[in-house]
């Protein structure tokens, strides 16, 4: 038998998965061990949940009788320092499974009554903001216990930013985070990515086409909600790959208040059909903004970029295009222009490439600003494959990084030259017309000249 055939051994195999009760128990085992292992990994995915430094100790379907009832929660994690300790309980779901209030809030009583200072959900479920639940709690419930929710594409995404990235410093506890990455990929984990826009995806997207769609439609909601939870999927997905943490950008309010957010997304879906939103990546010269046209059926990226503050308008225009040297012929350029408010110029890269004055609608005013923009074909099903939304955003965003925002560089002025000092023979002699002018800071060349009596002027004696 060709050794090709052969399946080599696994610390945590995806073999004999029988059902989702299965999975989720295989899933919780093989994640709290190699946290309990590990411990670059267990700092890195519990510190920002309020737990310290110190031994993490880990168990599953750890038995708690409440009121008259048994449960077993998944999972259980104490993490010890000296005299101090933090404890969690752990609720995991996989596959399309989601979370219920009822089990929740009574993990969160329990975790009340036994002192217990946390309540930790795993699923395949993506709040719309970052540090949000996806299941609805009353708010009475967390009054002395958080409750914190990981989404397998983010416990996936720090296994791999700490495995390939950060580092772990014993190699077996890295080959240890490499199998559990290993299983979380594989799609018999449960561990799925994000492959669903919702039941009223379809019904919305037909309203936006016809022009019917209201703000109060049955499902707008959903569908504005799951938009941004793709958006923090292709950010975990983008920082996987880069080694850094790629975030979605929302203002204060919407980061204190998830309905700010949902509220403005309706009303651009509504007046103009669209869906928007922007992520932020580390040193990039600038935000990725990620428009969805459900009208057009296009998805458009792009990036603003400020124009440098010297030079002629086509030398400007130069600096830019001297950037986009991998990006495809079919960009489109705007700039934008001071003082001047709505006048924009736009024209292909192909275009710009071959005459850079085409974008200058007026050598005498300057340009303050570029728009590079990439458009392509959206999908329109609700899941994933060929012909998907969700593709179609994806790879839109993991093609405008690649060609485009990758090789942007913010404008920078360059820094002062010192100024040249005049040699002994160009310093002509004193008296002379050639003498009155200078090349140094200050005019005050040589001695200064004896100052005239004046009329009242006295003399001694």
């Amino acid at each position: 038998m060709a050794e090709q055939s052969w399946h080599e051994a696994r610390l945590i195999p995806t073999s004999g998965i029988n059902g989702a009760e299965e999975q989720e128990r295989r899933a919780t085992s093989a994640l709290l061990a190699v946290l309990s292992a590990v411990k670059e990994f267990n700092r890195a995915l519990l510190k920002p949940l309020g737990a310290p430094a110190g031994t993490v100790e880990c168990y599953i379907e750890v038995p708690f009788v409440h009121g008259e009832k048994r449960y077993f929660p998944d999972g259980l994690i104490r993490v010890s320092r000296g005299t101090r300790s933090w404890t969690s309980l752990v609720e995991v779901k996989t596959g399309s499974n989601a979370l219920t209030t009822e089990q929740l809030e009574s993990y969160l009583e329990i975790a009340r009554t036994e002192g217990f200072d946390a309540v930790i959900t795993i699923s395949n479920e993506i709040p719309a903001i970052a540090g949000q639940h996806p299941t609805k709690i009353d708010g009475r419930k967390l009054r002395k216990v958080e409750l914190h929710h990981l989404s397998w594409s983010q416990v996936l995404t720090e296994a791999v930013m700490q495995k390939e990235f950060r580092g772990v410093a014993d190699p077996d506890q890295a080959w240890i985070l490499g199998e559990l990455i290993r299983y979380l990929e594989h799609k018999r984990s449960g561990a799925l990515e994000f492959d669903d826009m919702g039941d009223s995806w379809t019904s919305i997207r037909d309203s936006v086409g016809a022009g019917t769609l209201r703000t109060n439609d049955q499902g707008i909601r959903m569908v504005v909600s799951r938009f941004d939870a793709l958006l923090r999927f292709a950010s975990l997905a983008l920082g996987r790959r880069l080694g850094t943490e790629v975030v979605p950008v929302l203002t204060r309010k919407e980061s204190a208040d998830p309905g700010v957010r949902a509220a403005a997304l309706t009303e651009q879906l509504v007046s103009s059909g669209q869906l928007s939103g922007s992520i932020r990546i580390p040193d990039a010269a600038a935000h990725l903004t990620v428009t969805a046209d459900l009208r057009a059926g296009q998805v458009t990226c792009h990036a603003d970029l400020d124009a440098p503050r010297e030079g002629r308008s086509t030398t400007r225009v130069n600096w830019l295009v001297r950037q986009l040297k991998n990006a495809p012929d079919t960009i489109r350029v705007e700039c934008a222009i001071a003082h001047s408010r709505g006048a924009t110029s736009a024209e292909l890269l192909r275009a710009v490439r071959e005459d850079p004055a085409c974008l200058v609608l007026d050598a005498s005013k300057e340009i303050r600003s570029f728009r590079v923009a990439m458009s392509t074909p959206m999908g329109t099903k609700r899941g994933r494959g060929r012909g998907a939304f969700i593709d179609s955003v994806l790879s839109g965003v993991d093609a405008f990084y690649e060609s485009v925002l990758d090789d942007l560089k913010v404008w920078s002025a360059p820094p002062p030259r010192i100024r040249p000092t005049p040699t002994e023979a160009e310093v002509t002699e004193p008296g002379t017309a050639e003498s009155l002018s200078s090349t140094d800071y200050s005019s005050q060349d040589g001695s200064a000249p004896e100052a005239a009596p004046t009329a009242h002027s006295w003399s001694a004696g």
